[in-house]
């Protein structure tokens, strides 16, 4: 393809735009520089996508299509499909419904935003190729909040996701759709993402379980990032063994993934299950029950799971991190401006080793421009927020918040070199109905564990008005299996409905 290289007066603006004012000689001279680079281009964008070995073995696709109310009735699937994995392995017989924002080739994924609708992936992310090579078979796409810049499920370009306990409740997002749709019969496990808490919170307000896992456990090649530094995957599933299968298929190494920072082992860890919690040591945070919006009877009921544990065998103390409750501030100043700059290079980044989605860079930078104004309010308050803290702070604010992170993950890591793991309720609150103001405060116990990369799990310890309570376990780096035998110990130890 030809490229045209810029006109003396796009030149001129281009150079404003880094506030710049070229002289007529330097617009002749540079004009003459850059033209010289368009061949280069031309050959850059000449060459052929690298074939996928995952495409290749598994080519039995299909695309599918929007699911209907009666086949859908919590708003919770985008999309119907189907991609048979290998004839055997430890995901056959597996139904997996996979976040609208992980990429498999051929079937679309929108991020469930109005922009990337219509974009369809060339390539399967790393996990899905796991997946695949595990016996897995995908059937469905399902409902997120757009661009995943929500926490409670009705920012979707699909409409919200409804509770599976009462649909006149938000289910919890941005991975909203990956906790209800585990009420389906035909969907067994589900994969969400986390930036502040998108797997753990609609795992709590629907009453499922879901794992948050060590940052850099789980690649994260081929999902549609927010901040890379932020950026995890887990699994979701009506129990934890389902929990622990999928992640013992997913973890590990990647060496397309610039998140992964070191080589990470990888326990089976469905055979550790049964460990159960006798001389473990649990640290109630205080601080995670003095959270804004706290209501009593979801501190109550996540005491009581803590006492249950503790009949297990488990010890119980209560433990302080004051910086717990500042927490969430540090997040407001990285997501909106590692996410405006994520927009600015179409939604794949720059400066890292890793894979670049470039089908996807094309599609976000064709269509976001004339379907901006579609978005949701959090996109446009984030990438607004972004904007200005980036103008006004030339990059200060957020590398200030950067390394903040360092002292919050001392901090807790000195709670944790005292007990096993860290105690307290997934959310404050239980979901709030469709039609009140979100209660941002949702994320104020699970944002911290995205700053400092611990993993987080959430169970469901009990039901109150109708509505699931979650428990939160927050462990130590690398050691998500004692979460696993702690939150399964608890979940064999009775129907977590009728506490």
């Amino acid at each position: 393809m030809a490229i045209k290289p810029p006109a003396d007066d796009e030149l001129r603006e281009l150079a404003r735009a880094h506030q710049i004012d070229l002289t007529p000689a330097e617009v002749r001279s540079l004009g003459g520089a850059i033209a010289a680079q368009m061949r280069g281009f031309e050959r850059i964008m000449a060459i052929a996508p690298t074939p996928q070995a995952s495409v290749a073995r598994y080519p039995k696709r299909e695309a599918g299509a929007r699911a209907d109310r009666a086949g859908d009735p919590l708003n919770a699937v985008v999309r119907r499909c189907n991609v048979a994995g290998a004839a055997s392995g430890k995901l056959a017989g597996k139904r997996i419904g996979l976040k609208d924002s992980v990429c498999v080739a051929g079937i679309p994924a929108s991020g469930g935003s109005h922009v990337l609708q219509g974009y369809i992936p060339d390539c399967d992310a790393t996990i899905v190729t796991r997946m695949l090579d595990a016996g897995a078979e995908i059937v469905a796409t399902l409902n997120m909040d757009d661009f995943a810049l929500s926490g409670d499920g009705r920012t979707s370009a699909y409409g919200p996701t409804l509770n599976p306990h009462n649909p006149e409740f938000c289910s919890g997002g941005s991975s909203s759709g990956s906790a209800a749709a585990l009420y389906y019969d035909w969907v067994d496990i589900t994969i969400g993402t986390d930036q502040g808490g998108s797997i753990r919170i609609p795992a709590s307000w629907c009453g499922v379980a879901g794992i948050k896992p060590t940052y850099g456990l789980v690649p994260y090649t081929g999902v549609m990032s927010i901040d890379p530094s932020l950026d995890h995957v887990g699994p979701m599933a009506r129990t934890v063994r389902d929990v622990a299968l999928m992640l013992e298929v997913i973890a590990g190494r990647d060496p397309l993934d610039h998140r992964q920072l070191r080589e990470v082992a990888v326990p089976t860890y469905t055979a550790t299950l049964d460990r159960g919690v006798k001389g473990k040591r649990l640290g109630l945070l205080r601080e995670g029950f003095v959270q804004p919006g706290a209501e009593a009877d979801v501190n109550g009921a996540v005491r009581a799971a803590a006492a249950q544990l503790e009949k297990l065998g488990a010890k119980i103390e209560e433990v302080s991190v004051p910086g717990h409750l500042e927490a969430g501030d540090l997040l407001y100043a990285i997501i909106p401006e590692g996410m405006m700059r994520l927009m600015r290079t179409g939604l794949v980044g720059t400066h890292h080793g890793g894979h670049y989605n470039s089908s996807l860079a094309e599609f976000f930078g064709a269509h976001y421009a004339e379907r901006a104004n579609l978005e949701a309010s959090t996109v446009k308050f984030m990438a607004i927020l972004g904007e200005f803290a980036a103008r006004h702070f030339h990059g200060h604010l957020y590398a200030r918040a950067q390394n903040a992170r360092t002292q919050l993950t001392a901090a807790y890591d000195a709670a944790l070199s005292r007990c096993d793991a860290l105690v307290m309720p997934s959310t404050p609150m239980k979901a709030h109905r469709q039609d009140e103001q979100a209660p941002y405060s949702m994320v104020t116990n699970t944002a911290p564990f995205d700053l400092t990369g611990h993993p987080g799990l959430s169970v469901p310890c009990a039901m109150s008005g109708g509505l699931p309570v979650g428990m939160m376990l927050i462990g130590r780096h690398f050691e998500d299996a004692v979460l696993l035998e702690m939150a399964y110990a608890f979940e064999q130890s009775g129907d977590w409905r009728k506490r």
